[in-house]
């Protein structure tokens, strides 16, 4: 029912209407019923259902799997069709459509409330990216989809998301002014994950008491509360990068190893600087960043890790995206990307729909049933996925419509999904 609505409402279609008696129902929403209270007002119409009989139907309809008692309201309502002079066929359409509202109606006043939010979400998020992003991840776990999601889209829109900074960072994600004018969004102390409330508010008081932290060592000593492991994962994580005289991740989490405890004559830190100018700690690959950002926080606010293999991507024929949005519809394409939800809704006879994102969008993959028993493991277990299928582009909508799955190898990046819920 989804579509025709669509179409008519597009002014793609004309608009009909099952029975000429129905037009008075269904005339605002364009000859298609879309709420439960036309569902009893088509009965009491064309059936001369009383409000009783109709209210058992509306019930029926709601518990969307009582078929059997659907079967029976379903001689009556034929039965009232017939003494009303409408025919077979016209019956048949009326009945399809009472039918299929079973699998997706609900009351109009739910239908208003739900638009309502929706609507609002959309204009906070368009008029102000920064603040509906810095609230929606600091009320997580909410909605459908994962904080990593969320701030993908926020950077696609132009969001400048900045990563998580003991010298700045509260608990929450907080709205920072940049110096433009603009606004950009740090990231929590709260997405370090492992890191205590407890400790993390230690570590505000005392930042807020003497200033910002001047080495791992000057962190350590004014925040005992942290322990061993929670420094290494700050660590880890980048936060301590803007601290003294760090220079980048591994440097710190060689720092933090020994910091705050005794020296010995061999170990100070005069010695160690020395030892590192003479042999530097490497950088962290970006590989390396990328899983310890996902592993320490669940998210990164880099580059998307299939931006790093684009290149080799195309020169396989592999499309983004965004490539998607250019070919034609019914072409056969090959895209990959990180599965962020899986779905097989209850109504979609074994269809299992999932959404994959790469550095420039999301993509729908579409699985057949067949496609699914051949590739069980593949649509259920992996998080980067390689698929080839005909492409359908409607409307803008894409989606890819799976001859072939394939797991696309990404080691050691702790990527989660929403899944069948």
């Amino acid at each position: 029912m989804m579509h025709p609505y669509m179409r008519r409402r597009q002014k793609r279609e004309p608009v009909t209407y099952p029975h000429p008696s129905l037009e008075p129902v269904l005339r605002r929403t364009l000859g298609v019923p879309l709420f439960q209270e036309q569902l009893l007002r088509i009965a009491m119409t064309v059936a001369n259902f009383t409000g009783a009989e109709a209210e058992e139907l509306r019930r029926a309809v709601g518990m969307r799997r009582s078929w059997e008692r659907m079967k029976n309201l379903e001689s009556k309502l034929r039965a009232g069709m017939a003494a009303n002079g409408i025919d077979v066929k016209t019956q048949d359409t009326i009945v399809q459509h009472i039918s299929s509202f079973a699998l997706y109606g609900f009351p109009e006043s739910h239908a208003a409330s739900f638009a309502l939010i929706a609507y609002a979400s959309a204009y906070f998020k368009v008029k102000y990216l920064a603040a509906f992003t810095c609230a929606i991840l600091n009320n997580q776990p909410m909605g459908f989809y994962a904080p990593a999601v969320l701030v993908k889209d926020a950077q696609r829109h132009g969001l400048r998301v900045k990563p998580i900074d003991l010298q700045v960072s509260a608990w929450s994600c907080t709205v920072e002014h940049e110096p433009d004018g603009s606004l950009a969004m740090r990231l929590g102390l709260g997405y370090a994950k492992g890191l205590r409330r407890q400790a993390a508010e230690a570590l505000l008081a005392a930042r807020e008491k003497d200033g910002p932290f001047r080495s791992a060592d000057d962190l350590a000593l004014r925040v005992p509360e942290l322990n061993r492991k929670e420094l290494s994962l700050l660590a880890r994580i980048g936060a301590l990068n803007r601290i003294g005289e760090i220079a980048h991740r591994r440097d710190a989490l060689w720092q933090v190893e020994w910091a705050g405890r005794p020296e010995g004559p061999l170990l100070t830190q005069k010695n160690l600087r020395e030892d590192n100018r003479c042999l530097p700690l490497r950088q962290m690959t970006v590989e390396e960043r990328l899983v310890a950002d996902y592993t320490g926080t669940g998210l990164t606010v880099d580059k998307h890790p299939m931006h790093y293999r684009r290149a080799e991507l195309r020169a396989q024929g592999i499309l983004s995206s965004e490539d998607l949005r250019h070919c034609r519809d019914g072409v056969f394409v090959r895209a990959a990307g990180c599965v962020i939800a899986r779905q097989r809704p209850g109504t979609a006879k074994g269809f299992i729909f999932i959404s994959m994102e790469d550095e420039t969008g999301i993509a729908n993959v579409i699985v057949t049933p067949d496609v699914y028993e051949r590739n069980r493991l593949v649509v259920t277990r992996s998080r980067f996925l390689l698929v080839e299928g005909a492409l359908q582009n409607q409307d803008g909508v894409i989606h890819v419509k799976a001859a072939r799955l394939a797991p696309l190898a990404h080691s050691g990046l702790e990527v989660r999904s929403h899944d069948f819920h």
